[in-house]
């Protein structure tokens, strides 16, 4: 879109958050607000020009038609907003449902838009009617927001743009943290006097588990056969080098030759350019302690229980593959403040 003059670039990277063990107990400065469990979205439009972009930069345009369509047709024609699309089926977020929209045949994503169509639940505004919010206080941005999603919205069909629901009060919270009703993944905790800092980790996230997105690294073949065995995970220093965190080894068994097919072509030194796995241990055999490089592409959301000198202590459980997220997004940051006070670290 050379020619189109969005209100913001396309660049613009969205607010991230921290990982923290429990959220900030001072509702007064904070307003809460589900996790939802899809694809971090921003949504761009100029005129009948649209654009959707990824949390990695990537545009989402050609695998969400519908919310495409959906924008390029408000009354509103000029905005940038913050969201998550989501996939739902019987009340609840359907994450494997968004991947399969990742799909290079036009064919198929048409008839998946059709068949399970996806909803862009906002939750920020960035830019309305030509005019940047970036500055503005969080609280003014949300009724900014408000008016917008009610100017939009409409009963006759289903809702592909919805309003996510905010509160501040703390024991709503804490209940949305403890139900994980209708697909969420925890909660968000945003100072309510702050403006939108792009690109920052200037929110609190809180998750009933402990969890991180990784990069594979490389991979082991299982002790007998050909078929993959384990996935060996990474994190990205301050830099950029990629250390061996850990490994997974909770593969479906019925999709690992598929798995190992598609990790072979992927096979390209170094695999780690910090720390790399170490040789076989007294534990192991000489087959299994050997591993086979990879290019930085996929990323994995695993989840863990103990971490000991920037490594996980076990092995991990892998909740599910992230085509969405940037390998290079995949930082040691998410180990470290598991412990942290957001009270300290956002002040």
């Amino acid at each position: 879109m050379p020619n189109v003059r969005f209100d913001l670039p396309l660049t613009t990277a969205p607010m991230e958050a921290l990982l923290a063990p429990e959220l900030p107990a001072e509702p007064a400065r904070w307003q809460y607000e589900p996790k939802w469990d899809g694809f971090r979205c921003l949504a761009f439009r100029a005129g009948a020009a649209v654009e959707l972009r990824a949390k990695s930069g990537k545009s989402l345009m050609r695998y969400f038609p519908e919310i495409a369509s959906v924008l390029g047709q408000l009354k509103v024609t000029r905005f940038v907003l913050d969201g998550e699309l989501l996939i739902e089926r019987d009340g609840s977020s359907d994450f494997a449902a968004l991947q399969n929209r990742l799909h290079p045949a036009a064919s198929r994503i048409e008839r998946l838009s059709l068949q399970t169509p996806a909803k862009l639940m906002l939750f920020d505004a960035l830019s309305l009617a030509g005019k940047s919010l970036l500055e503005c206080p969080l609280r003014e941005r949300r009724a900014l927001l408000e008016g917008f999603v009610s100017r939009v919205a409409s009963a006759r069909r289903p809702p592909c743009v919805a309003l996510s629901p905010v509160t501040t009060q703390l024991r709503t919270a804490q209940r949305w943290l403890s139900t994980r009703r209708n697909g969420t993944d925890g909660v968000i905790a945003k100072l309510r006097d702050e403006p939108y800092r792009s690109g920052e980790r200037a929110m609190v996230k809180v998750k009933p588990i402990r969890s991180a997105d990784c990069v594979v690294g490389g991979f082991r073949y299982a002790s007998s056969g050909r078929e993959v065995g384990s996935l060996l995970l990474g994190l990205y220093d301050a830099e950029g080098r990629l250390h061996h965190v850990g490994f997974t080894s909770t593969l479906a068994h019925a999709e690992r030759a598929a798995l190992t097919r598609r990790l072979e072509a992927l096979r390209a030194p170094p695999g780690f350019t910090g720390r790399s796995p170490g040789g076989p241990s007294r534990w192991s055999t000489q087959r299994s302690g050997e591993w086979q490089p990879l290019k930085p592409t996929l990323v994995v959301e695993v989840s863990f229980d103990q971490v000991t000198g920037d490594r996980f202590r076990h092995g991990t459980r892998l909740l599910r593959w992230r085509p969405d997220k940037a390998p290079r997004q995949c930082t040691w940051n998410q180990l470290r403040q598991k412990a942290a006070d957001p009270m300290k670290l956002l002040r």
